[in-house]
């Protein structure tokens, strides 16, 4: 079964930074886009940003200029660099990947259990 873990959050101050990370395990043959999205209580869950597998990337308006994804292939994992952070901010974020587990190729998108960021002014 693939799975999706990610660590890095936790409470943080307005301004402060937090990196987070999301490796993906399991029968993986290949991975496609992965992303980040968030929920904050009451809200809808919304996409952060995004990559794809040769590295073109995409932020919602709200983060971009201070947050910025990456990706490392060989290691089925990424990360989400986050700065100047804000109240708003505050949120469960996920991490989101289309994997294909085996060839011939057959994508289906897998999500993590979620990391709290809390933004404490």
């Amino acid at each position: 079964q693939v799975q999706l873990v990610e660590s890095g959050g936790g409470v943080v101050q307005t301004g402060g930074s937090l990196r987070l990370s999301c490796s993906a395990s399991g029968p993986i043959f290949n991975i496609n886009g992965m992303a980040w999205h968030r929920q904050a209580p009451g809200k809808q869950r919304e996409l952060v940003a995004s990559i794809t597998r040769g590295g073109t990337t995409r932020y919602a308006d709200s983060v971009k200029g201070r947050f910025r994804i990456s990706r490392d292939n060989a290691k089925n994992t990424i990360y989400l660099q986050m700065n100047s952070l804000k109240a708003e901010d505050t949120a469960v974020y996920y991490c989101n990947a289309d994997v294909s587990p085996s060839f011939p190729m057959s994508y289906r998108p897998y999500w993590g259990q979620g990391t709290q960021v809390t933004v404490s002014s």
